[in-house]
């Protein structure tokens, strides 16, 4: 069966170094890297995204953004001033915009030391000039972006710790235009996915009681489920921070709970059909350390990470 196209690609971090894979190539199993780009000496890598030609790919650290060539060579940076000497606690992530054109960076600043409020920053991919800046009313620890895949905005969610998160939406600037920026009225919820045509998002609860399906871009609940909805008891189990859309129609929840005998947790991945909201089978899967390792990626397919670090995709029946 031939495998169905998508234009995604991204990254792992292997060896010191950062490894692409073009899913619109990729076969199934343990997949090989499309390209490797080795960062500067010395940089220890947050985040990274690759261009889809391949032909270049930023990354962060605590306190710079780096874009690369294809050749490895540096093209550009950005310094986060002034320098953090904080170790942890804050992550800038990057990532680019569907024309490729934008870099867009979250800097925890506040967590690093560097202001009252963190930033927001869109770059132009090849010259590195600063197109947009935004002031997050946040104190995140880390934040992770997601692309709209038809109109091209962008989701920031920020997470806070236990002060909950915020999601924010921000498209790039048109010629002679301001950028746009919303904030959505939520402190308590998670965003753990995109559609793939990109008509609604999904979301989960920060104290992990239900899952709920938005629409792009108001954010209107379009429904909302609950942990009893799953067959789970609400007082022991509870909706992981993981899954999403399995293919258009379908969603992957994640509930979890602990089995006091043997004192380990578990993980089990329902199936929701997000057009009628209702709650189907089980996906039969299998993942290693983490449910965060289970990435659906809205084909039919999912990957998960094998023992080499890379990731492993597979496809069930029928789809």
């Amino acid at each position: 069966m031939p495998l169905p196209r998508t234009r995604q690609v991204i990254t792992r971090h292997l060896d010191g170094r950062i490894h692409a894979y073009d899913l619109a190539c990729a076969g199934f199993g343990e997949l090989a890297p499309t390209a490797v780009f080795r960062p500067r000496a010395g940089d220890e890598v947050v985040s990274s995204a690759v261009r889809p030609d391949l032909r270049g790919a930023v990354y962060t650290t605590l306190n710079e953004i780096v874009s690369l060539t294809a050749a490895g060579e540096v093209a550009w940076t950005s310094s986060f001033e002034p320098h953090s000497d904080t170790p942890y606690g804050h992550r800038p992530g990057c990532v680019l915009s569907l024309d490729a054109r934008t870099v867009w960076v979250y800097r925890p600043d506040v967590m690093a030391g560097r202001g009252q409020s963190d930033q927001w920053v869109a770059y132009d991919a090849d010259s590195g000039t600063v197109v947009a800046r935004h002031e997050l009313d946040t104190s995140g620890h880390g934040g992770i972006h997601l692309v709209h895949p038809t109109d091209g905005s962008v989701y920031l969610d920020v997470g806070e710790g236990q002060d909950g998160t915020v999601i924010f939406r921000g498209a790039a600037p048109a010629i002679g235009a301001e950028p746009e920026f919303a904030t959505y009225p939520w402190v308590d919820r998670c965003l753990v996915d995109m559609a793939p045509g990109g008509e609604q998002f999904m979301t989960v609860d920060h104290g992990q009681n239900d899952v709920a399906f938005h629409h792009h871009p108001s954010g209107d609940v379009l429904f909302t489920l609950p942990v009893e909805a799953f067959g789970h008891d609400p007082e022991a189990d509870f909706v992981e921070w993981a899954g999403g859309y399995l293919t258009p129609d379908t969603a992957v929840v994640t509930l979890g709970g602990e089995d006091e005998g043997a004192q380990q947790e578990w993980y089990r991945y329902h199936l929701v059909d997000v057009r009628t909201g209702t709650v189907g089978g089980e996906l039969a899967v299998e993942v290693g350390r983490s449910p965060y390792e289970l990435a659906p990626l809205g084909d039919g397919t999912w990957l998960t990470e094998a023992a080499s670090g890379h990731p492993f995709r597979r496809r069930s029946t029928p789809w």
